[in-house]
């Protein structure tokens, strides 16, 4: 990202991080009325890839003017 390689620490990653990330979607359930539509996780994943399959035009433009960016920058 253009930084001295010395910018960052490396740090060894801690006991269980990553295994698990929860939210407390209480206000969205309680407040908002949110339900989650999947609670699968396979059936999600197959949902949001398919979603993205079908709807490659809202996607499309913004990745390749990201890829174009990193190919500018030699990366």
């Amino acid at each position: 990202m253009g930084q001295p390689i010395d910018t960052y620490d490396q740090v060894k990653d801690r006991p269980g991080h990553d295994l698990r990330y929860a939210i407390d979607a209480t206000k969205l359930r309680t407040e908002l009325g949110w339900q989650p539509e999947f609670t699968d996780f396979k059936n999600g994943l197959q949902h949001t890839i398919d979603w993205y399959t079908a709807h490659e035009d809202w996607w499309r433009a913004e990745k390749d003017a990201v890829e174009a960016k990193y190919a500018k920058n030699g990366q």
